[in-house]
């Protein structure tokens, strides 16, 4: 159990006499990370060495102890995985959006707060600015969704930028009815040749395969249904004051390079006093671990 001292006298003096000639805490930027779809929280450790803080956000229904089961390990109970109840199936946008703001709320104290979201974490960054855009020094979409043209990240799917992506190759790996469940189930341990090369081509197309597959490992069998066709714009006089960046991944095949132009040239119209700062990198939807290098310093010096 942690203790205070009692401090008196000629104690209470040279305390003094110390804090007064203590240097003052310098205050660190806290990057706060929203992930995407199936996603679990993670920071990185990386920024964390170079000086600053690094979080990721806890979103509902996300925790691999609520998802990892049983059935879910070799041999798989397939059966069981087709009806079993599903931790997302009732979790939303506005819960995501909670998680957020609740998170940055509790870092903005120690410092400026970067918000990063990947893919569809755009959707939740974008509503959290809009409910503390006093408390975000900036928002960076990393290869992510920022709607405001068109309501959500699926009618951004259906435009003629979007109808190229590879995401739909999912759709061999579902393992429930979605109408059952009420939520979208992965197999991502599966070892399906077609599955596993449709996947590859569409999030990682320029890794090895361990790499792939160790972003397999990371991801969550389900993902809620109501997130990606939520109403995800953001207020022009809220979100839209919030200093924000867009990374393009040049190789992505599940947000094309032409939709994220997209994006970024609808929300610069949107605001356009307050337009994306742009960075490039050659990387797929989910970057190789030479990859994210560039990203985090990129970040690096977002913080600077």
């Amino acid at each position: 159990m942690f203790q205070y001292a009692a401090v008196t006298g000629a104690s209470a003096a040279a305390a003094t006499a110390s804090a007064s000639i203590a240097p003052k805490r310098k205050e660190v930027t806290t990057f706060v990370f929203v992930t995407g779809a199936n996603g679990t929280a993670t920071a990185d450790a990386e920024l964390t060495m170079r000086g600053h803080r690094s979080v990721g956000v806890a979103l509902p229904g996300h925790g691999p102890a609520e998802q990892f089961t049983r059935a879910y390990q070799a041999p798989q109970d397939l059966n069981k995985l087709a009806t079993m109840p599903s931790p997302v199936a009732d979790v939303t946008l506005d819960d995501y959006v909670e998680a957020t703001v609740n998170t940055v709320r509790r870092v903005s104290r120690y410092g400026p707060v970067i918000l990063v979201g990947g893919s569809l974490g755009g959707a939740a960054i974008t509503k959290a600015a809009d409910e503390v855009p006093d408390l975000i020094d900036r928002l960076v979409y990393d290869t992510a969704y920022c709607c405001t043209a068109l309501k959500s990240p699926a009618e951004y799917l259906e435009t003629p930028e979007g109808k190229p992506s590879l995401a739909g190759n999912l759709a061999a790996g579902v393992i429930a009815d979605p109408r059952v469940i009420k939520a979208i189930r992965v197999n991502w341990r599966s070892n399906d040749k077609k599955f596993l090369d449709g996947v590859k081509a569409a999030y990682m197309a320029d890794g090895s395969e361990g790499e792939f597959l160790a972003l397999l490992n990371s991801l969550l069998p389900d993902e809620s249904m109501q997130v990606s066709y939520a109403d995800a714009r953001g207020r022009e006089d809220r979100w839209g004051r919030v200093p924000r960046v867009y990374i393009r991944h040049t190789r992505d095949r599940v947000i094309p390079i032409a939709l994220q132009d997209r994006m970024i040239r609808e929300a610069d119209a949107a605001t356009p006093k307050n337009r994306f700062k742009v960075f490039t990198v050659d990387s797929s939807h989910a970057p190789t671990p030479k990859a994210y290098q560039r990203i985090t310093e990129i970040l690096h010096r977002l913080a600077k």
